[in-house]
């Protein structure tokens, strides 16, 4: 739209220049104007070319208004307009591209979990609440470190960040990519899958295991959409219920385990 709005301004400008342009008026300086709509949509390098466009629109007015010599064409104004005219171009569309590219980055880290780099919870309820409006089926499983409080009493929240991240790394292998994962708490994630409940069951079997061998235990629950329910808010609360009864039935373990080793 502003690229449409740059070429309707130069042909004005232009034909105000040829019609109306006197010593005293200095139509001219309103090639600005297209300069810098160019310029905002695109860069340094097309800001400069529309620059180039106006000086040589300038120079064609000239030519062609009536009673001027072509010869004034050649002349230290127009030289100047070709500078200034470049200049403002580069200088907008380089401070135009800088812009995008920071509030690009802004977007990105606003949806972005600072220690693991998956989605964070803001992204989560987007990404549920859109898939229930859907209305195709799918799988919400929710996970939690059990014992992150342990890895970050005897070896530091050092550790319990790395955990974090390992822990993100291993789900986010496991995941198709037409799957969603973000972390939505301290040390709770969330995933969204087109796998059904029983197939994703065993995934998390498999995940549970392979971070087992690294000392790191995860407990899941998991809804669907829409046997569990069709509202986000139900579909968590119950997946966040089943997570609660899973740690508890691992923590029981654990505890029935350490207490058989101690007797033994």
């Amino acid at each position: 739209m502003l690229l449409g709005a740059a070429a309707a301004a130069y042909l004005a400008v232009f034909v105000a220049f040829y019609l109306y342009e006197s010593p005293v008026l200095g139509i001219g300086a309103f090639f600005y104007v297209p300069i810098c709509l160019a310029a905002l949509v695109t860069d340094e390098f097309r800001g400069a070319l529309a620059g180039v466009v106006a000086t040589g629109l300038y120079a064609l007015a000239v030519v062609v208004m009536p009673n001027v010599p072509a010869t004034q064409v050649l002349t230290e104004l127009t030289l100047i307009r070709l500078v200034t005219f470049v200049g403002i171009g580069a200088l907008v569309g380089g401070f135009a591209r800088r812009n995008r590219e920071l509030v690009t980055q802004l977007r990105e880290l606003a949806s972005k979990d600072f220690l693991t780099g998956v989605g964070n919870a803001r992204v989560f309820d987007e990404q549920l609440a859109r898939r229930c409006t859907a209305g195709e089926p799918f799988t919400l499983v929710l996970a939690d470190i059990d014992n992150l409080k342990q890895v970050n009493d005897v070896h530091g929240h050092g550790a319990g960040n790395t955990a974090i991240r390992r822990v993100a790394e291993v789900l986010l292998a496991a995941m198709d990519e037409d799957d969603e994962l973000a972390r939505v708490g301290g040390d709770e994630f969330a995933v969204l899958t087109e796998l059904p409940q029983g197939e994703t069951q065993l995934l998390c079997a498999r995940i549970a295991r392979t971070l087992a061998q690294e000392e790191l235990f995860v407990s899941f629950g998991a809804t669907s959409y829409p046997v569990d329910g069709t509202a986000a808010v139900e579909l968590f609360r119950k997946a966040d219920d089943r997570l609660f009864a899973a740690k508890l039935v691992s923590r029981n373990r654990r505890t029935i385990v350490a207490l058989a080793g101690g007797r033994s």
